[in-house]
């Protein structure tokens, strides 16, 4: 009798790395907040041990650091972290949306498109509350995580995921995906979308670059650039 071969279970250490995340996904850590490794404990829900395992990753990843005499404190969000966060996601983004109009099948696209189109829906009809502005997020952040993986490099996949979080945490400190934004962001990607259906590479980066300056300059508070396309009304 033949048994499935299971996936090891991750380690505490990496089960603490993702708690982190989802702390910041759900505002429960914040840019330059100090804490304890105690309250840190009690925040990721982890064993101390794997805890203080942790620690060191996340200094080396510049989202946290440690102050004498004060405790731990959380990357604190700066024009330089910001224009960094942005540029080195340009970058490593860029390159995988263009390989990604080559290598998506159709449907996958179809799937895509459709699952942005039903978040439009739902947001013409209102209203626009925590719950839709999550599975906005969601679908957002999934195209652009699909695309970078989809690259098949578990280096870039990696380097992406932490710079990630820094943007998150700059999105906390300037701008989350409110109300307001919410139908802008999605007609961007839509409109990106349609590169992608035409596997038009040089329209691929170049949208590409729109949205993500687009992104950019919200946080910096700053009006997003006209999108130079009208989405067309979904059924």
């Amino acid at each position: 009798m033949s048994t499935a071969t299971r996936a090891p279970a991750p380690s505490l250490r990496a089960q603490a790395y993702e708690s982190f995340q989802q702390q910041i996904l759900k505002a429960n850590i914040r840019p330059g907040q100090f804490v304890s490794q105690r309250e840190l404990v009690q925040l990721l829900g982890m064993p101390l041990g794997a805890v203080r395992e942790l620690i060191p990753r996340l200094e080396a990843e510049g989202l946290l650091h440690t102050v004498p005499q004060r405790g731990l404190q959380i990357a604190h969000v700066d024009l330089k972290l910001i224009n960094n966060a942005f540029q080195l996601r340009l970058v490593l983004e860029r390159e995988a949306a263009v390989r990604f109009a080559s290598s998506v099948s159709d449907a996958d696209l179809a799937a895509i498109e459709d699952a942005h189109l039903r978040i439009v829906r739902r947001a013409r009809k209102g209203p626009i509350d925590d719950t839709l502005l999550t599975d906005a997020t969601t679908v957002d952040w999934g195209l652009h995580d699909l695309m970078i993986d989809a690259l098949g490099n578990e280096l870039i996949s990696q380097t992406y995921r932490v710079n990630s979080l820094r943007v998150r945490l700059i999105r906390l400190e300037g701008s989350l995906l409110s109300p307001e934004a919410l139908l802008p962001a999605m007609e961007e990607h839509l409109w990106f979308i349609d590169a992608l259906k035409r596997r038009d590479a040089h329209a691929v980066a170049q949208r590409l670059e729109h949205h993500i300056e687009s992104a950019h300059r919200r946080v910096l508070g700053l009006p997003r650039p006209p999108l130079p396309w009208s989405p067309k009304e979904p059924t």
